[in-house]
């Protein structure tokens, strides 16, 4: 017995070759720039060779159009091996992070998140304005519907301290995950 298959139409020959473009300038090291009402959105850091800045405030938190602006979504950020330094004693502070934010016109692009989570390696502040900080950045660039933060700092004089902050309640309807970090228990 001939099963039936599914014929797929042939892309057509323009389509094709935007593809193929596109491919193309993946080889080279670029990337596609993706559209914004007609213009181009002005990513400088995906794709190209960069350094990480030495300070969160020279840091480039850039976006890209949200491919999804129909949609009510959540899109997460982990980051369970943040570092900032205590602004008193100079110390390494560690924190896992947990972003979750649903975004509007708007996403964070990667790249650009990582070298500003970078920034903070050698950038002295409580546990708290970091926390928040992160947060009103990612809100300033990106403008999303929601977000929440959640930064569990590991023990320093055996005192861990979690930071959480939202911007209010989350959009009905959405799936919320759990954060997915365990409250610190010690070596128990």
């Amino acid at each position: 017995m001939a099963q039936k298959t599914a014929s797929k139409k042939p892309a057509s020959p323009s389509r094709k070759a935007a593809t193929l473009a596109n491919m193309e300038s993946l080889d080279r090291g670029k990337t596609a720039k993706p559209k914004v009402k007609g213009k181009a959105a002005a990513l400088t850091q995906l794709g190209r060779e960069t350094t990480a800045p030495a300070d969160p405030k020279a840091a480039v938190l850039e976006t890209a159009p949200n491919p999804q602006t129909g949609e009510t979504y959540v899109a997460r950020f982990t980051a369970p091996e943040f570092t900032s330094l205590c602004p008193v004693t100079g110390q390494p502070d560690f924190a896992h992070l947990v972003i979750d934010y649903v975004p509007a016109k708007l996403i964070v692009e990667s790249k650009s998140f990582k070298l500003f989570l970078t920034s903070f390696r050698n950038h002295g502040a409580f546990h708290e304005d970091c926390t928040v900080y992160i947060a009103k950045r990612i809100i300033a660039a990106a403008k999303p519907k929601w977000l929440r933060i959640a930064g569990y700092w590991y023990p320093r004089g055996g005192i861990p301290i979690d930071v959480f902050y939202q911007t209010g309640e989350p959009p009905k309807g959405v799936w919320l995950p759990d954060t997915g970090v365990a409250p610190y228990r010690g070596r128990g």
